[in-house]
This record gives structure tokens, sequence and C-alpha cells, in this order.
């Protein structure tokens, strides 16, 4: 078995990004190819683990390079967890220019508190607010005209 790493995410196969999430990612067993494609293409870096033409891990990580960057979707293949292939993953993205200098960096986890830790990371108790954004953002020159009109309703709720 010979591992190899890429941070080409133009080389990226999002079909096999899809498959592994759904079989390896409680949280994102349900993307649709179209949403990978686009959060791929807006991640910078993308880091990918292959066995021959596999995808066995994935990682993948956004970033403004000074203040703030988040990791997104570890994950390995079942098959090939406990090997230190997701330290691997974890270490490249926190290595990359994108990532290296910037103040904190952050990621959500539900169950993987100790391997995190280990690397270095620490719970965060004074960051607890999300925006679950469901609604359809109104188009830029829409919001503008309800802006700029005198006792205009309300934005849309829903």
């Amino acid at each position: 078995m010979t591992i190899t790493f890429s941070t080409d995410r133009h080389k990226v196969d999002v079909s096999q990004v899809q498959h592994l999430l759904a079989i390896g990612a409680f949280w994102a067993s349900q993307r649709t190819l179209s949403d990978l494609e686009t959060a791929i293409q807006h991640s910078e870096p993308v880091v990918t683990a292959w066995d021959g033409e596999r995808l066995i891990g994935f990682a993948r990580a956004t970033s403004d390079r000074v203040y703030r960057a988040v990791l997104w979707d570890v994950v390995i293949h079942p098959e090939y967890r406990g090997q230190g292939l997701g330290r691997t993953l974890v270490t490249t993205l926190l290595a990359h220019p994108s990532i290296n200098q910037v103040e904190r960096v952050y990621l959500m986890t539900s169950s993987q508190q100790g391997f995190y830790e280990r690397l270095g990371f620490t719970e965060n108790l004074t960051t607890t607010m999300v925006l679950f954004n469901r609604q359809p953002a109104l188009p830029l020159p829409e919001l503008e005209r309800l802006m700029e009109a005198p006792n205009s309703p309300a934005l849309p709720t829903s």
C-alpha cells in the first residue's frame, strides 16, 4: 500500500469525495456533486489522500490569510482509519501558506475532540452563535431598492 497526498484541488475527483463523505462523515452524507464542486472551488487548501486511484482521505479549509481560518470536512475512509492519515491531512492544512500565519484556526466537531486536542486545538466556549441561512438571498439590485425606498416594508423573512 502506497499512500500519496495532494494539495491540488483541481485534481479532486468530486464523485469520489461525495462517496467518501457518504460512507465516512455522517454530517456530510447528503451533499450534492454541484454543492461539493462549489465548496472545493472556494476552499484553499484542499488536501486529499490516495491509495492508488482510490480517494481515502479529504480535508479542506477556508481562510482570510490573516485573522481566521476554518477547517472543514476532515474525513478518512473507514478502512484506513487509525494509521495517522487524518493527522497528516490536518497538519498539511495547518502548514499551508493560506493557514499557517492566521491568528485563529477554527473547526467544528461533535465526536473527535480528542483527536484535535492532540493536534493542539482547545475547546472554545466563547464562540457559540450560528446562523442557519435557509432563505434565498435577494439579488443585490432588489436589496438596494428595498433599502433606498422610504417607508419600505421589512425585508422578506420567508
